[in-house]
């Protein structure tokens, strides 16, 4: 391999990530208005799924790349990595608003809109750290920033999902308001799920800084 080091490495890898990160941060902003705006979204759901279908078609192109590219820029585990844990934070939010739509649950609640926004600002974060990979030896401490940054969403949406399912139940007699409330503790899940997957693409980026900043 050290014939390797001399050889052109292909980069349109960078541009692909930042396609995906764009692509997540659309989808994120379109599960924020499914959440504002409660069951009147149809139209929105549909385009989420076409947002996920985007998603996958950009990881395909990325995996392709792969295949049939000789020297890399990164390291081909941490391009497969980034590539999975951006696809599974797009996956992760369009089943989200799809959830929300099928159960037409009505008004947006606290919690709902809190997950949201923490989802959105992930999103950005994202669409801002990755570029920066392209020269992540002189753009480490942005890097870095950005990684602390989701690891700090994370954490304020595990005490979001806390304290919501604590009182999740509070006041529930009848049969219907506990159907109501199970589907509420269903959809709070998920959209700490997604924050889960937005960590994954934080600890990917640690670990390539690790090696190359």
């Amino acid at each position: 391999m050290v014939l390797a080091r001399f050889l052109p490495r292909d980069e349109q890898f960078f541009g692909l990530f930042a396609e995906a990160a764009a692509n997540a941060l659309e989808t994120a902003r379109l599960l924020a208005e499914v959440v504002a705006h409660g069951p009147d979204t149809e139209r929105t759901v549909r385009r989420l799924r076409d947002l996920e279908h985007h998603g996958d078609e950009i990881s395909h192109r990325i995996f392709s790349a792969l295949n049939s590219t000789f020297v890399t820029p990164l390291d081909r585990d941490d391009i497969r990595d980034l590539t999975t844990a951006l696809d599974d934070f797009v996956d992760d939010l369009e089943e989200a608003g799809k959830r929300l739509w099928l159960y037409r649950l009505g008004a947006p609640t606290e919690a709902a809109s809190l997950f949201a926004r923490i989802l959105v600002e992930q999103a950005q974060t994202i669409a801002r750290a990755i570029p920066e990979l392209e020269r992540a030896s002189n753009r480490a401490d942005a890097l870095r920033a950005a990684v602390l940054e989701l690891h700090r969403a994370e954490n304020e949406a595990d005490d979001a999902l806390t304290t919501v399912l604590a009182g999740l139940y509070d006041g529930v007699e009848a049969v219907p308001d506990l159907i109501h409330a199970l589907r509420w503790g269903e959809l709070y899940q998920l959209l700490e799920d997604a924050t889960d997957r937005a960590e994954d693409v934080a600890d990917t980026l640690e670990g390539i800084l690790l090696k190359y900043a």
